[in-house]
């Protein structure tokens, strides 16, 4: 059978509790239709780079699918009818990945970050934010100033 990866979008005021009844739903959809689904996971609340129905956030669910492609269909067409999904995308996909997605890898990173910085603050090491340099740094350079390193013209005029 195909190999599908599925994301799907529901609306930020649902209760975690009702986006997993969703996915149970749409579990069920694909299961009643020949399918199995190896690996679901959630996401959690995002924000979106624009408002899709009024929304500024929403909860992000993915599924590794495989099933044939009726049940894509009819999962796609449940979704398209519910108010409370607000998106989806199904990826026919060569193998399903193993282990957690990039998404979820990302978040145990940042996690790992924050925690060996201490706390997640965006100072860096000495103290100041970003990589901006002082006032005292935006001297313009003199052409002619070469500091400490020679020229060929000042080892000729040594010897």
């Amino acid at each position: 059978m195909p190999l599908y990866e599925h994301v799907f979008l529901a609306r930020q005021d649902l209760s975690p509790q009702q986006v997993e009844e969703l996915t149970a739903q749409y579990k069920g959809v694909v299961e009643g239709l020949g399918g199995k689904i190896p690996k679901t996971e959630y996401w959690g609340v995002k924000s979106l780079t624009f408002r899709i129905r009024k929304n500024r956030k929403a909860h992000f669910t993915l599924f590794n699918i495989d099933a044939p492609p009726a049940a894509i269909k009819e999962i796609e067409r449940q979704e398209g009818i519910n108010e409370d999904v607000l998106r989806f995308l199904t990826i026919r996909v060569d193998a399903l990945e193993e282990g957690p997605s990039a998404m979820m890898r990302k978040v145990d990173r940042d996690r790992e970050r924050d925690e060996r910085d201490g706390g997640g603050s965006r100072e860096g090491r000495d103290g100041r934010r970003g990589r901006g340099r002082d006032r005292d740094d935006r001297r313009p350079r003199d052409e002619g100033d070469g500091g400490d390193i020679a020229t060929d013209d000042s080892i000729a005029t040594e010897e």
